[in-house]
């Protein structure tokens, strides 16, 4: 998600097209806030059976995965690009229709295949790091669609869906890093911590201690990495968009080294405090601090309507962080209604973001 390949906009594909797949990725990301109250033992306005099975999927793959794709589509300029995201977001909401859920399951990874090759297509225009850092994460994107397939259980899923999130925004952060000229040491340390994050997953589904320890230091090493190189730490400096962009960046870094500190202490747990500090840091601290960053430019780049910067959409970036340093606090403590309410912050937070962003682009 970001604007480095913004000018390669498609200009032959409607955007009425994005919109509709647009609306795919958030349809199952209303699914899935759903989905998350339920799961938190809170009223939601669906009840449906299938939901809190089906949330990690809808989130990652359903709701992040479609717009990450959706981005790339336009970067690579080829109409059937727009399968990925078509395919990703379809298989969200197949996910929950009657049909059998592999069938969802396996509409997502072809999703995944579509991303893999539009990578590999980008490749062939100008190969560099960054490119291979964002196709290994879609690789990851790939195994984490393939064995919910074959049956898998989230919890061994997750570090390959972490692993697919961190690897494309890291890769993005480093074309961005260029304007800071890392050394050539630099790009390499990236892409041999991408490289280390895929064994971990790897080696988690067989040895969860220790794969989960390799993959927490990898996440470690990234969150590092970002701190150090990445253009936001300078641009926090700043004022109005940037400075907006910047502080959404740095916390996200954060909450990376959060998840890492907790895989490489528990391992891959497969439930309870650490599971869910793990999942959250890097689903919603890491993940949508990153959206929050970006929305500004790409929707503008994919929808060809302004979302223009205002301080309110700060009010977003607040609920997030507060909600989540609430939840966390509960997970260590062991204070129930503290983690639910916020759970319930969580929701809330990504719904404003969504209602703001919405407003500010209608009202331009």
């Amino acid at each position: 998600m970001t604007a480095v390949l913004a000018p390669t906009l498609n200009q032959r594909t409607p955007v009425r097209v994005r919109l509709v797949l647009l609306a795919l990725g958030g349809a199952s990301l209303l699914a899935g806030l759903d989905a998350a109250l339920l799961l938190a033992g809170l009223p939601a306005p669906v009840t449906a059976e299938r939901l809190e099975q089906v949330h990690g999927p809808l989130m990652m793959l359903g709701f992040l995965a479609t717009l990450i794709a959706l981005e790339r589509a336009v970067a690579v300029r080829r109409r059937w690009a727009y399968l990925s995201p078509a395919l990703l977001g379809a298989g969200g909401l197949m996910l929950l229709s009657p049909l059998p859920i592999a069938v969802g399951h396996a509409v997502q990874f072809a999703g995944t295949l579509c991303l893999i090759a539009i990578y590999r297509t980008l490749a062939t225009r100008a190969q560099s790091r960054a490119l291979s850092i964002q196709w290994l994460g879609a690789v990851m994107a790939g195994g984490a669609a393939a064995l919910w397939w074959i049956g898998v259980p989230t919890p061994s899923v997750l570090p390959f869906l972490s692993g697919f999130l961190v690897l494309t925004i890291a890769g993005e952060r480093l074309e961005l890093a260029r304007i800071a000229s890392p050394a050539e040491a630099a790009q390499r340390l990236l892409l041999g911590l991408a490289a280390g994050t895929l064994l971990g997953a790897c080696a988690a589904l067989l040895w969860p201690a220790v794969g989960g320890g390799v993959f927490g230091v990898a996440l470690l090493g990234i969150a590092a990495w970002l701190a150090r190189f990445d253009v936001a730490t300078r641009l926090v400096s700043g004022h109005g968009l940037p400075r907006y962009s910047a502080v959404n960046l740095i916390a996200g870094t954060g909450w990376l080294a959060v998840a890492g500190v907790t895989w490489l202490l528990w391992g891959a747990a497969d439930d309870g405090p650490a599971y869910d500090i793990a999942v959250h840091a890097i689903g919603l601290g890491f993940a949508m601090s990153m959206v929050l960053a970006h929305a500004p430019v790409i929707l503008p780049a994919v929808l060809r309507r302004p979302l223009p910067y205002r301080p309110v959409l700060y009010a977003a970036t607040v609920a997030l962080q507060a909600s989540l340093l609430a939840r966390v606090f509960a997970d260590v403590r062991d204070l129930p209604a503290v983690w639910q309410a916020g759970a319930a912050g969580n929701v809330l937070a990504v719904l404003g973001f969504v209602l703001l962003a919405a407003g500010l682009v209608i009202r331009k």
